[in-house]
């Protein structure tokens, strides 16, 4: 992973991270064309202002690869952490960069930054659909919480995983 650099948003980066987010769903049919949470993926810059957004870039190109957003309890990006919690959100991927290990970099990031701000875990919240990501979060020691699982609208179902860190 020496040709990934992994680092905070610039705001140079926004117009790539939206685009990403919107197409790595979208790829994997979860979401469509005209799908409000499309347009919620895609607005990378209130994500930017109001969490820790971070992205892995091509260390030779500079080229946006992927990014996460990281969110503290109770902040607006926030779903089901909880105080003492790190969660992250929104990982995403561009389908050409897959499988250079740029989710598992960025997973490891958050992590990493749990522990270093003090957090006992990291949580997230997944779609039942998203099998690679759920494989990708147990590989990485992630557990199930299923007492944390919940719905934001009829038909969407959210898995809840978590890592003591």
């Amino acid at each position: 992973m020496s040709d990934l650099t992994i680092r905070p948003a610039e705001e140079a980066d926004l117009p790539a991270v939206g685009a990403i987010t919107v197409e790595a769903y979208r790829v994997d049919g979860f979401v469509g064309a005209h799908d409000d949470y499309a347009t919620t993926l895609a607005d990378a810059a209130s994500r930017f202002r109001a969490a820790e957004l971070v992205v892995a870039v091509d260390t030779a190109s500079g080229e946006v690869l992927g990014s996460v957003t990281i969110v503290r309890p109770g902040t607006p990006y926030a779903e089901i952490s909880r105080p003492g919690e790190l969660e992250f959100r929104m990982l995403s991927v561009a389908s050409a960069a897959r499988g250079r290990g740029v989710g598992e970099a960025l997973v490891r990031v958050v992590v990493d930054r749990a522990r270093a701000t003090g957090a006992g875990s990291v949580v997230l919240s997944s779609s039942e659909k998203m099998l690679a990501a759920h494989r990708l979060y147990e590989r990485l020691g992630f557990t199930r919480l299923p007492e944390r699982d919940w719905r934001p609208v009829p038909g969407l179902n959210l898995m809840a995983y978590g890592l003591p860190v």
